[in-house]
């Protein structure tokens, strides 16, 4: 299995709010989000929507995409390791070449 991926949460923490000093409380107030929502991302608890990542992109200079990207690597870490066994393949891949 793979390390388990950053959590766009950890990014924002490490990467925006301690270098730049901003507090969850002030990004929460200037993108018109709820403080207990931002805690619940910087934490892992909570995932990043499409609404959010909007916000934080027009706010970090970002895209929305970089956002999105990093919780689908989250997702779909979690979802392999809940998973574990994926099943095989329906149909034959060779029914594809043709």
């Amino acid at each position: 299995m793979t390390r388990k991926p950053t959590t766009p949460g950890e990014i924002l923490q490490q990467e925006y709010l301690v270098p730049l000093e901003v507090s969850q409380k002030v990004l929460a107030d200037h993108i018109g989000q709820d403080v207990i929502g931002i805690n619940r991302i910087v934490n892992g608890r909570s995932a990043v929507t499409a609404e959010v990542a909007l916000k934080l992109a027009a706010t970090f200079r970002t895209t929305p995409e970089f956002w999105l990207n990093a919780q689908n690597a989250v997702d779909l870490h979690a979802a392999r390791a809940k998973l574990r066994k994926l099943p095989k393949a329906l149909v034959a891949a060779s029914r594809f070449a043709s």
